[in-house]
């Protein structure tokens, strides 16, 4: 399975810990995929600073072609975690030099050699998204919490396969929210519900699944976006639906384990809302 992915990156700063971890959901689902024995690239925009730099060298070093990345002047995108429980807490944002993605003609080619494309609402890709879905043989399309039908109807026809977290309901309550979704144009439409699991509708059955035990948690940061890159390459690599959601869930429990989504942490040098961490 070849897998790109498209557009956002982020460092997570934790300042109890002096820390700062490479992340964002485009360049996680890069990781992981990787990690899980699949050809990765990432394509986005990165700041010259050391922040950005952390990013492209843990890329670098997790295998993943980073050829078709932009190194730019200017500060990283940065976002502030807190810990509570083992639960993240996100604080302030900066979303850095990543709204400055472009896509040209020789991106869009490069692309189009990658069986899967994987992009997000944090991404700033919407003004590209039907040239990214015609460059792409698949295109997945992780909504996070910032939707709304309005924000579903504009996009999901040009998604293959669309991700949405929804933690505060009932899960059984989305069963009419994912068939609808699935009508606009995705053959799948997988809702993550925290704690309570995760759902899936692929136009004829719903699938549940229940989160795995994690026996010691330390961060939940990354959790859904591991849940996501193992589905996707075991989904797409001909593994059925139920197992395909079970080994995602497992695979989103060893994240669990550890601070960053991937790890390769590095002391915290940054400036957030003219706070200066200098922790080593």
């Amino acid at each position: 399975m070849r897998v790109i992915t498209v557009g956002d990156n982020t460092v997570d700063c934790y300042p109890h810990l002096g820390r700062m971890f490479p992340g964002g959901n485009a360049v996680n689902v890069a990781v992981f995929a990787s990690r899980l024995g699949h050809e990765s690239a990432y394509l986005g925009w990165l700041a010259k600073d050391a922040a950005g730099m952390l990013i492209y060298q843990s890329l670098k070093e997790e295998g993943v072609d980073v050829s078709r990345c932009r190194l730019v002047e200017g500060e990283n995108a940065f976002c502030e975690i807190r810990i509570k429980d083992g639960e993240r807490i996100f604080g302030n944002f900066n979303q850095g030099v990543c709204d400055r993605i472009s896509l040209d003609k020789q991106d869009f080619q490069f692309i189009s050699k990658f069986q899967l494309t994987h992009t997000s609402i944090y991404s700033y890709i919407d003004p590209f998204l039907k040239d990214l879905k015609q460059a792409s043989n698949l295109l997945s399309y992780d909504f996070s919490n910032e939707w709304d039908q309005c924000t579903l109807a504009k996009i999901l026809p040009f998604v293959d396969i669309a991700i949405l977290s929804n933690p505060a309901v009932n899960m059984d309550d989305n069963q009419e929210l994912l068939k609808w979704a699935v009508s606009l144009g995705p053959d799948i439409v997988l809702m993550t519900c925290g704690e309570k699991g995760a759902m899936l509708y692929d136009g004829k059955n719903y699938y549940y699944q229940a989160v795995s035990e994690v026996e010691k948690l330390v961060d939940t940061l990354g959790a859904g976006d591991a849940f996501i890159a193992c589905f996707l390459v075991n989904y797409f690599s001909k593994i059925s639906i139920s197992q395909s959601l079970q080994y995602a869930a497992d695979y989103a429990a060893t994240v669990c384990t550890y601070h960053g989504a991937f790890s390769h942490g590095a002391p915290l040098s940054i400036i957030m809302k003219g706070l200066i961490y200098d922790r080593k």
